[in-house]
């Protein structure tokens, strides 16, 4: 099955926006690679619709997962409480790092396989609960 994908770029460890087609493999290779440098950016959704967008931003153990529904709509998948509601964590958006507070924070390893679930189904409603921004 092939998605759509943006993420960050290895060797720099900037995002680079263009996307990719390809097999979920390399996706997976892709997040594999940005996980053992420690953190990373990615963007993925289906190859024949521009929305929806599921983002995925963590680093070391910790992640967070947005959905772009459309132009106009971004939510934040509530937290698996890996990180305390009153305690936050620093992850890449795109380039920068953004606070996130422990509500919103995933373990690495459950939020890639809402991923991998994702890419199978193209639905995010049964990934959680999400919260609308």
């Amino acid at each position: 099955m092939s998605v759509v994908w943006a993420a960050t770029s290895p060797e720099s460890g900037l995002f680079h926006p263009v996307e990719r087609r390809s097999e979920v493999r390399g996706l997976s290779d892709r997040f594999n690679e940005l996980r053992s440098r420690g953190q990373g950016y990615v963007e993925v959704r289906s190859p024949d619709r521009e929305f929806p967008v599921l983002i995925l931003a963590f680093r070391d153990d910790h992640a967070v997962v947005h959905l772009v529904s459309d132009t106009e709509r971004m939510s934040l998948l509530v937290g698996d409480g890996t990180v305390p509601s009153g305690a936050g964590v620093e992850v890449p958006i795109m380039d920068d790092l953004a606070a996130v507070t422990g509500d919103f924070v995933l373990d690495i390893d459950r939020a890639w396989d809402l991923v991998r679930d994702f890419t199978q189904t193209r639905a995010a409603g049964p990934l959680g609960e999400w919260c609308e921004l």
